[in-house]
């Protein structure tokens, strides 16, 4: 008897487009997600269950096109795909699993973050949606907005570090430096409110802690 596999006949990743290739109008669309994955690869570098993409398509029918947020977050997946790893997310490749956070940063373009994105993303399931607003702020709405999935809609948070216990990290906003840039960044927090710092922040705390040590770092290699 001929066992039909209903998954064999879906497409995979490679043959999906892996953008919806629209351009982003703003660069901290790029620098923000990528300061929360460049800070998440530090604290959680001995784990291999987690997987952050930015700017991806995230497949979760093969009847529907992607849906593209600015960063994902999901747990309980494969770090590491492959040589040249994901090129797209796609949950029957994730064994079912959607992304738990999703984040959108408002650009100077408005494209339905308050409205059809939170219909796509509790559609898919997400658990976190949040909003970031850092260049300018719409009537009656918050700079960050962090929204949780409740009995399939989405219920809006209040305070300005958000605790998430289903990820074990919090989310909020400070002033930081990223890539030689000051300004108000998205941050991840320990359950104690304390923010874990950016990966040239952790590198000047280091050089500051040879120099009391009587250490000259330039004499170190690295």
């Amino acid at each position: 008897m001929f066992n039909y596999n209903p998954l064999e006949c879906l497409p995979s990743s490679a043959e999906l487009p892996d953008s919806d290739d629209t351009p982003v109008d703003n660069e901290l669309q790029i620098l923000i997600p990528n300061l929360l994955l460049a800070i998440l690869a530090a604290i959680w570098q001995n784990r291999d269950d987690w997987f952050f993409g930015i700017n991806m398509g995230v497949y979760y029918t093969p009847n529907k096109g992607a849906i593209v947020p600015d960063g994902f977050l999901s747990l309980g997946v494969e770090r590491f795909v492959g040589e040249n790893g994901r090129s797209s997310y796609v949950l029957w490749e994730e064994e079912g699993i959607p992304p738990i956070l999703a984040l959108e940063v408002v650009s100077q373009t408005y494209n339905g973050e308050y409205e059809q994105k939170k219909i796509d993303y509790a559609e898919l399931g997400i658990l976190y949606y949040v909003i970031y607003a850092p260049t300018r702020l719409r009537r009656k709405r918050q700079r960050l907005e962090v929204y949780r999935l409740i009995n399939g809609e989405y219920i809006l948070q209040p305070g300005d570090k958000i605790w998430m216990p289903e990820i074990g990290l919090g989310i909020g906003r400070e002033q930081g430096t990223y890539q030689g840039r000051t300004r108000e960044w998205l941050f991840w927090y320990d359950e104690n409110g304390n923010r874990y710092q950016t990966p040239e922040e952790q590198l000047q705390n280091l050089l500051a802690r040879l120099q009391q040590q009587g250490i000259d770092p330039n004499t170190l290699i690295f």
